[in-house]
């Protein structure tokens, strides 16, 4: 079950909400919650909620470990290991048997097809934080197994994130505040992530994906360069779409989860980008790994060392394969550039040249996030710049070039700024300035208006998923 699909819009969402809100106390309200998220993901991975419970286990017992053991750095260390060792089984085994050993090889047979469960990186990511936060004495020990149960298994963040740290939302398991004003910026939230991963990222899929699936000799440059910018909005607005969803599923709960993207496409440099890319995953192995490294503040080589370690592992955390390791090694070597000579260069460059220098590294870095394996990677590479494209007559440009998709790239590329947000503070102020409209008025009309755009949002988003059946999900491989 995803937040784009009707069983999750009419009948999950609502039923969960409704009871939640009937319900007298937080210990209720937190069991319900519990429950209606351990229903989700038996939704969809039934044969593999053991996994999720043996998680919550595991972390449960170690937070009394680390809290009243003796060894506390022994029991944190063999926690956090026992968490690791469970990804790596049903995430990197196979991966690593197949590395080693051959496609021919009779081995291989009973690894390669390792089923892996839905969100677990998420969900082990989140497990972790919370003996980490423990250890540190950033937050206390949860007692109660139906608090950290929910903590790590709350559906708005478990299969897609944001990584929530547990010092983040310790004090609004145990008590929170519940308003019209939280719930009704929940609701906004929500439809504003659904129109984003519906209206946008799955139209960007659509096209994307067909454009990918080409062969060499059907894929000219003017095509190659669609398909990437395509995947480039997809990926932003589907992640972002789902952060933005999940968020405001949790301000309607009453919880406060992290911003996790704050308009990356805008960035002068990849330092910059990964600032405002997927912070709560950029922030959590800042703060659990790259700091406890050493950071920079061991000398330039071990800064450069841990930055490289640090996005290998960010790289394959995104996915078990040679492509992801690339990926990631591939934003390492940029940040280690910028941070050896390349920062001062760009500092020195028009604003223009640096964010074209930005855009071009990430679309680069997409297209390598996107192929199935580097000979895809090198082929479309050359296709972008005509060493490799088809030599037909490039028909199929303007098949994918439709009126509606020229309006979704215009939409998608105000959004990726704050230019929207800017121009509705500014033209609200004027609004106020100018009305001859009395403040109660004023304050009648403005939402109201508010709420017909949301309303047409989620009227188009709901029109949109009955009528296509493409409704992709990118974080199976997460």
């Amino acid at each position: 079950m995803v937040f784009s699909s009707l069983t999750f819009l009419f009948y999950y969402l609502p039923i969960c909400v409704i009871i939640y809100l009937l319900l007298p106390r937080l210990f209720f309200k937190n069991l319900w919650l519990l429950t209606a998220s351990l229903w989700f993901y038996f939704w969809g991975e039934f044969e593999y909620i053991g996994v999720l419970f043996l998680s919550i286990f595991i972390n449960y017992i170690g937070g009394f470990l680390i809290e009243f053991g003796k060894n506390r750095k022994l029991f944190l260390y063999v926690t956090v290991a026992i968490n690791l060792f469970i990804l790596f089984y049903y995430k990197y085994l196979g991966f690593v048997i197949c590395s080693i050993f051959s496609s021919e090889n009779s081995i291989t047979d009973n690894w390669q097809d390792i089923h892996l469960p839905l969100g677990i990186s998420f969900f082990t990511f989140q497990g972790i934080s919370y003996l980490v936060d423990l250890y540190r004495k950033e937050a206390g020990i949860e007692k109660n197994i139906f608090n950290l149960a929910l903590y790590i298994s709350m559906f708005p963040q478990l299969i897609a994130g944001p990584i929530v740290r547990y010092s983040t939302i310790a004090t609004s398991l145990k008590s929170r505040v519940h308003s019209k004003e939280k719930f009704i910026h929940g609701i906004s939230l929500f439809v504003i992530g659904l129109g984003f991963k519906v209206l946008l990222a799955n139209n960007f899929a659509l096209v994307a994906d067909t454009i990918f699936d080409l062969s060499q000799f059907e894929l000219s440059t003017s095509l190659a360069w669609l398909g990437l910018l395509s995947y480039t909005l997809q990926i932003y607005f589907d992640f972002n779409g789902y952060s933005v969803m999940a968020i405001g599923l949790g301000s309607i709960f009453g919880f406060k989860f992290p911003l996790n993207f704050n308009y990356p496409y805008i960035s002068q440099s990849i330092t910059e980008f990964w600032r405002r890319w997927h912070i709560t995953l950029s922030t959590w192995f800042k703060d659990y790994l790259y700091i406890p490294l050493g950071g920079n503040r061991k000398g330039a080589f071990r800064t450069y060392l841990n930055l490289i370690v640090v996005f290998f592992l960010c790289g394959i955390w995104h996915g078990a394969s040679w492509i992801f390791i690339f990926w990631g090694l591939y934003q390492g070597v940029f940040l280690i550039l910028e941070r050896l000579w390349l920062k001062d260069k760009l500092n020195a460059a028009y604003p223009f040249i640096r964010h074209i220098y930005t855009l071009f590294v990430i679309l680069t870095g997409w297209l390598l996030f996107r192929s199935n394996d580097m000979s895809q990677f090198s082929s479309y590479f050359k296709t972008l710049f005509g060493f490799n494209a088809s030599s037909s007559i490039d028909l199929l440009f303007s098949e994918f070039l439709t009126l509606k998709l020229i309006v979704l790239f215009l939409f998608a590329l105000v959004l990726s700024t704050p230019i929207t947000y800017k121009l509705f503070i500014k033209s609200d102020s004027e609004m106020k300035t100018l009305s001859s409209l009395t403040p109660n008025q004023y304050q009648l009309i403005v939402p109201l208006l508010w709420y017909i755009l949301l309303m047409i949002i989620l009227l188009l988003s709901v029109s949109s998923i009955c009528n296509q059946t493409y409704n992709p999900f990118i974080y199976f491989r997460f």
